[in-house]
């Protein structure tokens, strides 16, 4: 590999693997996951509609980020894209006056921020990845 975020061939596939975004990517989505998965056992939203949605966000985010690592394609990397922007999409429409379909949320705590964070990396890495790879 040379250089960050270099892209190297895989010999199993012919393909350009950009190694470092994808594990950034991986890295990000799992994180993203475990928080929901966390904040779904912590019994947040309990009785509401969006309850079963964190728990469906916390296992995709872990299953996705396995694929980032071991499927080659491009397929996992926009997931990583789509996942990222519309966990994060979601969060920001609930924090408005309005609120998302009756849940209102705020901009405070760990699992909140660290969410936020690791959703705008796994759109970047995902982002970085996908250019890296289609050179």
């Amino acid at each position: 590999m040379t250089g960050t975020g270099a892209a190297t061939t895989d010999r199993g596939a012919g393909r350009r693997v950009a190694r470092a975004p994808r594990a950034l990517a991986a890295v990000a989505v799992v994180v993203s996951g475990v928080v929901h998965l966390y904040l779904w056992q912590q019994g947040y939203f309990q009785g509401m509609w969006l309850r079963p949605l964190f728990l469906a966000q916390g296992v995709g985010g872990v299953v996705l980020g396995v694929l980032l690592l071991v499927w080659r394609g491009a397929l996992p990397l926009v997931g990583a894209v789509l996942y990222g922007a519309a966990t994060l999409g979601g969060f920001v429409v609930a924090t408005t006056p309005a609120g998302l379909l009756g849940v209102r949320a705020r901009w405070e705590g760990w699992p909140e921020w660290g969410s936020a964070v690791t959703e705008v990396v796994a759109v970047v890495a995902g982002l970085w990845a996908l250019r890296r790879e289609r050179r």
